[in-house]
């Protein structure tokens, strides 16, 4: 099932959970009641549904987050092929420019000046990675390129008067067979 339809399903089963307290509450509401009674199960599904929404809400952060490519920012690399990116008013400095397609790259991003936004754009014109350059911190960036080609870097973050004339090249070679992968 694709995320679209579970997302679909997930929904449904929410709102038939919505419309049955309603149906309940309006069942309800004829009869009498003691009104402490009343208050002291109040209270308890309140706490109830406390503790639902929150382990839900952890469930969905934990299930949504973990497939993010995210780099460890602290740990050691172990990519065959890092690149060293500094980005300064108004250009790029690409630390090799050439790497292979289907080897996981990582890219050390920092910035000499003010704060950038590295964005790796396709051959197509989509962007397929991008992260924050900033002034003394260096961003680690996790890709695989699938395709070689002839991808543009650029700012995406207004930089300064030339930030559109911040571009630059890396150009993504297919890998040999002897290369490790």
């Amino acid at each position: 099932m694709i995320t679209q339809d579970e997302v679909w399903l997930i929904s449904l089963v929410g709102i038939g959970l919505v419309a049955l307290a309603f149906i309940s509450v309006i069942g309800q509401s004829g009869k009498t009641a003691d009104a402490a009674r009343v208050t002291r199960s109040a209270y308890v599904i309140r706490r109830w549904w406390f503790l639902v929404l929150v382990f839900a809400g952890v469930g969905i952060a934990y299930a949504t987050l973990k497939p993010y490519p995210i780099a460890s920012q602290r740990a050691d690399s172990q990519t065959a092929q890092i690149v060293d990116v500094v980005g300064r008013q108004w250009s790029w400095q690409i630390s090799p420019a050439q790497v292979k397609a289907g080897i996981p790259v990582e890219f050390n991003v920092t910035t000499a000046d003010v704060n950038h936004g590295f964005a790796i754009y396709a051959p197509d014109d989509r962007i397929v990675a991008q992260t924050q350059a900033m002034p003394g911190y260096t961003n680690r960036l996790l890709h695989t390129f699938t395709q070689p080609g002839n991808y543009r870097v650029m700012c995406l973050e207004y930089c300064g008067l030339v930030h559109h004339g911040m571009v630059a090249n890396v150009e993504v070679v297919a890998a040999g067979k002897g290369d490790p992968l």
